[in-house]
C-alpha cells in the first residue's frame, strides 16, 4: 500500500468514526420517540468516543482541516461527559442517609446477600424493584426486620413489584397509578432530619413499550415537580444519563447522586453477562441533599449491580 493509499484509508476511517460522534451527540440531545433510537440512545457516548478516534486518525494522516473539524465535535462531547466526573463544588453537609437501591430479577437474586448488604453497610433505606411474594418471604427470613424494621411493599409477580424498607416508620404511602408497574412513595420523619419523602420507581423498559417509557418517566418528573422538602429516589429508570427524558428528571431539585459525587457514568446493566455492565439504567436521586459517596455492588443472581449511596440531608 502506497503512502497516499494509506492516509486516504486512515482520512476514510477518520470520518466514519467523527459521523458515529456526531450520531451519538444527536441521539444524546434528542427527545427521541421511535423505539429504536431510544435504544441506541442508551449508549450515545460509545458512539460519541468515535470524536477521539477521528482525531488521532486524522493528526496521523496529517489531515489537518479534518483534525479541526474533529477538534470540535471532540468539544462539544467533553460538553456532554465531563459535568458526570466533576464533583459537586457544595461541601457536604446535614445528616448523613444511607440509601440501596436493588433489583432482584423476577424476585430470584440473593436475599441474603442484599440483607447482608444492609446490615454491612448500615443502610437506612432499601428499595427494590422485581420484588415478588416468595422474594417477600426470603427477605423475612434472611432477617431484614432485624435490621430495617419498617416497609411499604407491593410485590408483584415477574418484575412488577416493588418496595421500600426503612430504618424509620413509614406514612402517607402511595401506589402511583400512573405507572404499569408497581411505583411507590412513603414519607419517614428522622429525628435529626424531620419529614422526609422516599421514591421507588421502576418505568416499564423501552423495548416493551417505548410510548409507555415516554409517558411514565414524564409521570415521574411531574411527581417529584411537585414534591417539597427533603427527598430521597432510588429506582431502575430504565433509562441511562444520555437520554435527554432521564436528564428532564434531575435538571430541577432534584440530582443524581453519581453526578454530585462526580462518579461519572456509573455502569449497572447487565451484570450477568461477561461482557457486562455497559449501561447505566439504576439510579439514586436526592433533593435538599449532597452525595458524600456512591458505589455499586453485586448482588448475586441479579442482573442489575445494586447503587449505594451515603447523602446528607438538610432539614
Amino acid at each position: 500500500m502506497t503512502h497516499g493509499v494509506f492516509r486516504r484509508v486512515l482520512l476514510a476511517a477518520g470520518w466514519c468514526a467523527l459521523f458515529a460522534a456526531l450520531a451519538g451527540i444527536a441521539l444524546y440531545l434528542g427527545g427521541w420517540q421511535r423505539r429504536e433510537l431510544i435504544l441506541l440512545a442508551s449508549g450515545a457516548t460509545y458512539l460519541m468516543l468515535g470524536a477521539l478516534a477521528a482525531l488521532l486518525l486524522f493528526l496521523f494522516a496529517r489531515g489537518w482541516r479534518s483534525a479541526v473539524a474533529a477538534g470540535i465535535v471532540l468539544t462539544g462531547v467533553l460538553w456532554t461527559q465531563v459535568p458526570l466526573y466533576v464533583p459537586d463544588s457544595n461541601a457536604a453537609t446535614g445528616t448523613e442517609l444511607t440509601v440501596l437501591q436493588t433489583n432482584l430479577l423476577f424476585g430470584g437474586a440473593d436475599t441474603g446477600a442484599v440483607v447482608a448488604a444492609v446490615r454491612e453497610q448500615q443502610v437506612d433505606i432499601l428499595t427494590v424493584d422485581e420484588l415478588t411474594p416468595d422474594s417477600v418471604s426470603m427477605l423475612t427470613v434472611s432477617g431484614i426486620d432485624a435490621v430495617l424494621p419498617y416497609h411499604y411493599l407491593d410485590p408483584g409477580l415477574g418484575g412488577g413489584g416493588t418496595g421500600i424498607y426503612s430504618r424509620f416508620p413509614l406514612s402517607d404511602t402511595v401506589r402511583h397509578q400512573e405507572f404499569v408497574m408497581a411505583n411507590l412513595s412513603a414519607t419517614f420523619t428522622h429525628p435529626a432530619i424531620g419529614p422526609v419523602a422516599v421514591f421507588a420507581f421502576h418505568p416499564l423498559p423501552p423495548n416493551i413499550d417505548h410510548r409507555v417509557w415516554h409517558k411514565e418517566l414524564a409521570a415521574v418528573a411531574t411527581i417529584l415537580e411537585s414534591t417539597g422538602g427533603p427527598a430521597v429516589v432510588g429506582a431502575d429508570f430504565n433509562a441511562t444519563s444520555d437520554h435527554a427524558a432521564f436528564r428532564k428528571l434531575v435538571s430541577g431539585r432534584f440530582e443524581a447522586a453519581a453526578e454530585q459525587a462526580g462518579a461519572g457514568r456509573m455502569l449497572t446493566y447487565p451484570n450477568d453477562r461477561s461482557w457486562g455492565p455497559v449501561i447505566g439504567i439504576d439510579h439514586i436521586l436526592v433533593a435538599d441533599g449532597t452525595t458524600d459517596n456512591i458505589e455499586t455492588l453485586t448482588i448475586p443472581g441479579s442482573d442489575h449491580r445494586a447503587v449505594l449511596a451515603r447523602l446528607r440531608l438538610s432539614s
